[in-house]
């Protein structure tokens, strides 16, 4: 009898773990609860926030991950800023990528019109406040996504000083040569 009494307790065990997955894997943060979090950290480290709105398949991106990811980008970035990825414009039949509930809507109340393109940047005070975005001098017809050539150099250096006035100019300028060395456009 203490066996099947093992076997009854060991089966219930068993069946209960199995049953019990769905209900603790984690669902996937919403663009609001990120925002949220890198609101709360910015207000904590005292700094403002960039929203990348980004996707998995997409080349510029990929290209400002990179420069995110660069120790000396990474080190001049994280000064000023709490960065929040917030993925977007996902491939509906991507069974490993999907769009971050809520991202959309969030890109959309922070100033983005239709589909302004990849990746769409956007600086907020620590509160939230939008302070500038990728749009190049306001004008919605032109992202400049992953700054590539020399206006957008010229824009993205612009967003630093609005949004980041803690940035030197020793930091801008290593920013700006960062991007010049490392454009997709430049001569080889």
């Amino acid at each position: 009898m203490p066996s099947l009494k093992r076997l009854s307790l060991a089966t219930v065990i068993a069946l209960a773990a199995t049953t019990a997955v769905p209900f603790l894997q984690a669902q996937p943060a919403t663009a609001d609860a990120m925002f949220t979090q890198a609101k709360t950290a910015a207000k904590t480290e005292h700094k403002h926030i960039v929203l990348v709105f980004s996707a998995s398949w997409c080349g510029p991106c990929k290209l400002y991950e990179r420069f995110l990811q660069d120790s000396q980008m990474k080190t001049i970035t994280e000064k000023a800023f709490v960065v929040e990825r917030i993925d977007v414009g996902e491939r509906p039949n991507d069974p490993n990528h999907a769009d971050t509930p809520g991202g959309v809507a969030l890109r959309t109340a922070l100033g983005a019109k239709g589909e302004p393109g990849f990746p769409f940047l956007v600086m907020t005070d620590e509160n939230g406040t939008p302070i500038i975005n990728s749009y190049r001098n306001g004008d919605a017809d032109n992202n400049i996504g992953y700054p590539a050539i020399p206006v957008e150099f010229d824009w993205y250096i612009e967003m630093l000083k609005r949004a980041a006035p803690s940035l030197t100019s020793a930091d801008l300028q290593a920013t700006r040569t960062w991007l010049q060395q490392h454009s997709p456009h430049q001569a080889h």
